[in-house]
């Protein structure tokens, strides 16, 4: 006998993981009904069925005339005050947050980076890369950089699975604040827009941070490229002349 294919249940499954591994990016048109049954192996009142709930769900819509397309979901309201933690942030509306170690190293600090630190040029310091999600969601790419010598067990934390504020705590620093931020926007490189699954040539926003103790003495300076049309910044609580006006795509 001839395969009735898949249940609507199923290809509405289907599709809506492909909308969130960001295969099916927002506003992209799906196939007509034709070449969606054969897409997903199911008949075309199964396919039907399965979009009508993905509408209702918010994750597609119908434009009369021009065809069914991918929602643009809501963007993360991500907020940015003397305190921010990445897992914190994203926890308080909802989501699931993650990380994931894409690169690391022991470089000598650039010009930039030392000065962000407070360290002279050359000076030892771990470079980290990591991918951040949300909901499985990748959000941003980042290079994070601290003092080799001061925090010398940073690399193997991070490459654990501990956050950079527990490693802060086991060398004394129980509190830290955030000293300036910057943030502009440029093309993604084809290296970030495969990470963040990026259509070609689509920007994103660069944000850059260098975090203090309660001392006032620099801790951490960290680069990251935010797929901008996934998450929107709010400033709270923001200190005049904290903001710092800095452009550079030299990460080292």
């Amino acid at each position: 006998m001839r395969s009735r294919g898949h249940t609507w249940e199923a290809t509405r499954d289907k599709i809506s993981d492909e909308i969130a591994a960001g295969h099916l990016p927002p506003d992209s048109r799906l196939p007509s009904e034709p070449e969606l049954c054969v897409l997903y192996n199911t008949r075309r009142h199964s396919l039907r069925r399965a979009l009508a709930a993905l509408v209702a769900e918010g994750k597609l819509r119908v434009e009369h005339g021009r065809g069914t397309f991918v929602e643009r979901a809501p963007l993360i309201n991500y907020v940015i005050g003397p305190r921010t933690r990445f897992r914190e942030n994203l926890l308080a509306q909802g989501l699931t947050a993650s990380g994931q170690g894409i690169s690391e190293m022991r470089i000598p600090a650039g010009a930039r980076v030392a000065a962000a630190l407070g360290l002279h040029a050359g000076a030892p310091v771990f470079a980290i890369c990591r991918r951040g999600f949300a909901n499985d969601l990748p959000i941003s790419l980042g290079w994070s950089y601290h003092d080799a010598e001061r925090f010398p067990d940073m690399a193997d934390a991070r490459r654990a699975g501990i956050s950079v504020t527990e490693t802060y705590r086991k060398h004394g620093i129980a509190d830290y604040r955030r000293q300036s931020t910057t943030i502009f926007t440029r093309l993604a490189t084809e290296h970030e827009a495969a990470l963040l699954m990026l259509r070609p040539g689509q920007s994103v926003l660069i944000v850059q941070k260098t975090d203090v103790d309660l001392d006032g003495r620099p801790i951490g300076f960290s680069e990251a490229a935010w797929a901008g049309d996934r998450v929107q910044f709010t400033f709270e609580n923001a200190q005049a002349g904290e903001v710092v006006s800095e452009r550079t795509d030299n990460v080292q």
